[in-house]
């Protein structure tokens, strides 16, 4: 293929350079949580949660979900810091992190944004954050996910593809 001598680039190479542009996966979260708190005060969904031993049990399984997505953030972003990784979906990678949260899923970070709405909604009651986080991993798979693993594979490819055989997208190691 022939050589982009403004970027000194081949097309080929184009997804190596930024996996996403617009939208960006962080927005796509906070929209769902802006939606999802509109939602709950504009026409809130009943509460499933109902009876005192029902209700104090699901709570305390949202405020589980809840501070499990955010240890998945947060010691994402610290494997990510420890490797010298870019840790901004918008900007092309700098290594590829397989070890720490990145061994149980390959997006740690959005599968931690996932629980944390789908937690704070049981917790509080808000079946609209439930909705919307499920709405928000829906879109960002196609949205950030897709574009960020033909990004890897551009960049990485053998270790991006062994990587990617042996852990799941979202949760899991493959047998």
């Amino acid at each position: 293929m022939a050589e982009d001598t403004r970027t000194g680039t081949r097309p080929a190479d184009a997804a190596a350079q930024a996996p996403n542009r617009w939208p960006w996966p962080p927005l796509i979260y906070g929209a769902a949580i802006l939606i999802g708190i509109a939602g709950h005060y504009i026409l809130p969904l009943p509460d499933p949660g109902h009876g005192p031993e029902l209700s104090a049990a699901l709570h305390g399984f949202g405020w589980a979900l809840l501070v499990t997505g955010a240890a998945f953030d947060l010691s994402a972003m610290i494997t990510m810091r420890r490797a010298s990784a870019n840790i901004l979906p918008h900007r092309a990678a700098t290594a590829l992190v397989t070890w720490g949260p990145f061994a149980i899923s390959r997006n740690p970070i959005y599968l931690g944004n996932t629980l944390m709405m789908l937690g704070a909604g049981i917790a509080f009651g808000n079946g609209w954050l439930i909705l919307t986080g499920l709405a928000a991993a829906a879109l960002v798979q196609p949205l950030a996910i897709r574009r960020e693993e033909a990004h890897l594979a551009a960049l990485f490819g053998p270790a991006w593809l062994d990587y990617a055989g042996r852990v799941r997208r979202w949760l899991g190691r493959r047998r």
